[in-house]
């Protein structure tokens, strides 16, 4: 890697910019910082605790576990699909050569060094991680859900007294609400990691795939059938 590649271009660095601002402002706007909006995901939060709720008032809680064991089993497939793709993007760094003819063929492609290609292929690498690490905590913040599930008295126990079974209702949602926090923020790193593609083609692609992704996640949070099931608004 030569000397000049550790510098990237002022286009690239705007474009880099923009897609790390778009991340930032809609994991603000999705967890509602930003906005009065309900969003998709803030009425899901809601769902998980009406959900705990309704499981402290169970004696058999076989439905509860079964719906905790397809949370898990879900984040489990996210964290290995991470894991391949980084393999995938580090046998990419053995192919450079080829990959960077093929993207200076396309349209809008640009004449990249071979530093800058794996500049960015590392930094998809550090996305993929940081998605990874994110679904491994959910997929424990779900297992201690799981085990706070167990330790909800039911309601009707006699001799029970109301504010401990409260408490174990909260820490129960409160964890899943947490899992489902870590999940979502993994979600989002594998959802702009499709725009991050755009920059193998080049900077203003970047942009262009980033926008893309974007407008797509803001339509599920805030506009959505999704959201309109949830809501009832």
């Amino acid at each position: 890697m030569g000397s000049e590649s550790l510098f990237l271009k002022p286009q690239d660095l705007a474009a880099l910019a923009v897609f790390v601002a778009l991340w930032v402002f809609f994991s603000l706007a999705a967890s509602g910082r930003l906005f009065s909006r309900t969003t998709l995901t803030e009425a899901m939060n809601r769902q998980r605790e009406a959900w705990m709720q309704t499981m402290s008032r169970r004696e058999l809680r076989m439905i509860d576990t079964g719906i905790m064991a397809g949370l898990q089993q879900g984040t489990a497939f996210f964290a290995s699909t991470c894991i391949f793709a980084i393999g995938g993007c580090l046998a990419l760094l053995g192919a450079s050569e080829q990959v960077m003819i093929v993207l200076g063929d396309l349209p809008f492609g640009t004449v990249t060094s071979r530093g800058e290609f794996e500049f960015k292929v590392l930094g998809l690498v550090v996305i993929l991680a940081y998605a990874f690490f994110k679904f491994g905590w959910a997929y424990r913040l779900f297992n201690y859900c799981s085990i706070l599930i167990g330790a909800v008295p039911v309601i009707k126990d006699d001799g029970l007294d109301g504010k401990d079974i409260a408490a174990a209702v909260a820490r129960a949602a409160r964890m899943n609400v947490l899992g489902g926090r870590h999940f979502n923020a993994g979600l989002r790193g594998i959802f702009f990691s499709i725009g991050y593609l755009g920059w193998f083609v080049g900077p203003l692609v970047l942009v262009a795939t980033t926008l893309f992704v974007f407008v797509v996640l803001v339509r599920r949070q805030f506009f959505s059938e999704a959201r309109l099931a949830v809501t009832g608004s």
